[in-house]
């Protein structure tokens, strides 16, 4: 496998910069780091069609491709088809196996729960939402904040524990760590997937969550941890290629909205004398406006059958301690 993608070209497909970063996705961003850390060459690309596709980020060199949601995630498939494996030397040690789990779970579900739920949104729109039109991206992220409050075992009876203990565990992973990594430069004696993971997390808390987010003011309580994450990314990350993204892509989207709106230009077209419509066009222009009509009812109709669901008695399991881990 190795050698047959020794000379294959890999882009890595995620969602768009923001907050100056490469990729504001949360899962995309560690992968991203990942491979900055291996110097491994690739190609970085954006998809926004889909944004609440669980295959984003993946992948693909050739005919090889490897999504987000299959086979324990981008970095492992990486690392069991022998592209990219920075962890050969440490996963069995106990230290390494306890932070991974504690950062990929806890701190992961502490991030999730700020983006949709602990805080007013906006991250969450700009990072996911913010191409779409206002009436779609609000379906999606209402229908997003469900799945979340399911994934995590929030219910109307149990959301101001599990509230307490998603901060408590966020709390005790940055204490454990801030404590195991003092002035190192990396968790172990090189950069390895943990690295890129907990990173990732850092920096999207410190520049993608807003001021008033909880988790953030508590991550500020840790200062080698935050300088261990901002010289990481002065090192490894294309800051300067990443703001140009970022502006590339909103000059991008930007142009194509002016090109669809002709009152941005400076000065008016001149009027072209009206051409009498066909029957056949009269006919087409009726089916497409009754298509629009009914679409527009359907979400409407959706929205209000969600607007009267009370997302927080969402049942997840029988038993709240299922969902806990202590």
């Amino acid at each position: 496998m190795e050698q047959s993608l020794e000379r294959e070209e890999f882009t890595l497909v995620a969602r768009k910069p923001n907050f100056g970063l490469p990729t504001a996705c949360p899962i995309c961003l560690p992968i991203y780091i990942y491979l900055k850390f291996a110097r491994f060459p690739f190609h970085l690309d954006f998809n926004s069609s889909y944004p609440d596709s669980d295959q984003i980020p993946y992948i693909e060199s050739g005919t090889y491709v490897t999504y987000n949601n299959e086979n324990g995630g981008v970095i492992q498939r990486l690392k069991e088809d022998g592209i990219v494996d920075l962890d050969a030397d440490f996963q069995s040690l106990p230290e390494w196996i306890s932070m991974d789990a504690m950062v990929s779970s806890w701190l992961a579900d502490a991030i999730m729960y700020e983006l949709w739920l602990g805080s007013d949104g906006s991250s969450a729109r700009k990072i996911y939402y913010s191409d779409l039109p206002w009436l779609i991206g609000k379906v999606l992220f209402m229908k997003q904040v469900r799945d979340v409050k399911q994934r995590l075992g929030i219910t109307k009876e149990n959301v101001e524990r599990r509230e307490e203990q998603i901060y408590r565990r966020a709390k005790t992973v940055f204490g454990a760590l801030s404590t195991w990594i003092g002035d190192q430069k990396f968790i172990f004696d090189r950069p390895t997937s943990l690295d890129a993971v907990l990173v990732g997390h850092l920096l999207l808390i410190l520049d993608a969550l807003p001021d008033s987010s909880a988790i953030r003011s508590t991550l500020l309580e840790y200062s080698n941890l935050i300088k261990y994450a901002e010289k990481l990314k002065e090192e490894y990350l294309d800051t300067a290629s990443s703001s140009s993204s970022d502006a590339q892509f909103n000059s991008q989207f930007s142009s194509s909205t002016r090109r669809r709106n002709p009152t941005n230009s400076g000065s008016k077209p001149k009027r072209k004398p009206k051409r009498e419509k066909t029957e056949e066009e009269k006919a087409f222009s009726r089916r497409a406006k009754y298509f629009l009509v009914t679409q527009l009812v359907a979400v409407l109709l959706f929205l209000s059958v969600m607007g009267g669901y009370d997302f927080s008695e969402a049942e997840v399991g029988d038993d709240d301690d299922a969902f806990t881990y202590d």
